[in-house]
């Protein structure tokens, strides 16, 4: 079988030029080394660009045989002789800023069959407008009333419900669903992402369950991005909105009237219950839930696995079950570690 590499070869590149890219500083020269290629630090060779950003792996980092690394200054002394070191204040940023050019085609998804306007195979209303440059691929379904603006790309079974706006070099992911939205520039939604779907909403009693119908929206901002499988519910009565610039990793829920403000960050299998409001920069970490009607404070960082219950004041840590200081939930951590040792001390002396 053939090993195929789905991301084209890049020209070689002089390190001097990768430096200015990334704002790097080459304190030992080495500018005229060429890069042909990128690795990890273990398996790098002649040639090959690398980074170090984990002090887990400064053993790694010591014995690397690749031509240059990215690196931050505390850590250089520690490159290889061998090894051109470009300093600079964030290596993993600067490795992103490189890997951008170097490979422009992964920093959005690609055609996945390569189809130039609208495919035959697509069914698109004529009502629809789709500026030119925007592709449809087969299989799509764009609904009536439909905007599509100039470069934005929509994959192969993706469903976009009537009405809905989609700006400019935007990407709908494969088998994707929009509907009831409005989204922005650049956005990116990956494969199987659903936007727009009724919000959970019942008036429930004894006799059954009363549907409430969900008469909101869904406003996506510019450069969001938003991973396979996440699910964002309209709003029940105003409009779910996700901020300028947030990422959100796979398999996230976001419920009906969330507000998550813009340069947030939600890592995979977060929950956001209805009506919930995270302020900008807010970070959580994966598989944690935020209950209904609180407010996460700007720059506030919740840790993973987490259960947040109550309003989080801005800039604040959280972490645990329920979520409180991180300072706080480390106490209580080691203090019934220390009472379970103890406990287990007392029982094997009887």
């Amino acid at each position: 079988m053939s090993d195929p590499s789905f991301f084209s070869a890049f020209a070689p590149v002089r390190v001097s030029e990768l430096a200015s890219w990334c704002g790097g500083e080459l304190p030992s020269g080495g500018g005229d080394v060429e890069i042909s290629a990128v690795a990890p630090l273990e398996d790098a060779g002649p040639g090959m660009l690398v980074f170090f950003d984990n002090p887990k792996y400064l053993g790694t980092l010591e014995t690397t045989r690749a031509a240059a690394c990215l690196v931050a200054k505390k850590h250089a002394a520690k490159i290889p002789e061998t090894v051109v070191a470009i300093v600079v204040a964030q290596p993993y940023k600067a490795w992103g800023q490189i890997l951008g050019r170097l490979y422009p085609d992964a920093m959005r998804p690609t055609a996945l069959e390569g189809t130039q306007g609208v495919s035959e195979a697509a069914r698109v209303d004529p009502t629809a407008r789709i500026e030119d440059g925007a592709s449809v691929e087969a299989g799509a379904v764009i609904g009536a009333g439909v905007e599509i603006g100039r470069g934005t790309r929509i994959q192969a079974n993706a469903v976009i419900g009537a009405g809905v706006r989609i700006g400019r070099e935007a990407t709908v992911g494969a088998n994707a669903v929009v509907q009831h939205a409005l989204i922005g520039d650049r956005v990116i939604l990956h494969p199987g992402v659903c936007i727009g779907q009724d919000g959970f909403g019942f008036a429930m009693g004894p006799g059954g369950h009363l549907k409430v119908p969900q008469i909101g929206r869904v406003i996506v901002q510019d450069d969001v991005e938003i991973g396979a499988n996440t699910t964002v519910d309209r709003g029940a009565n105003r409009d779910t909105v996700i901020g300028e610039g947030t990422k959100i990793d796979n398999q996230v829920q976001i419920g009906h009237n969330v507000v998550v403000g813009r340069h947030c960050v939600l890592v995979s299998q977060v929950g956001i219950s209805g009506s919930a409001t995270l302020e900008d920069y807010v970070a959580i970490g994966g598989q944690s839930g935020v209950r209904g009607h609180v407010t996460i404070g700007m720059g506030a960082q919740i840790a993973a696995v987490s259960v947040v219950e109550g309003d989080v004041p801005a800039g604040a840590r959280y972490g645990g079950v329920p979520a409180r200081p991180v300072k706080e939930w480390f106490r209580e951590v080691k203090t019934l570690q220390k009472l379970a040792e103890r406990g287990l001390g007392e029982r094997s002396r009887d």
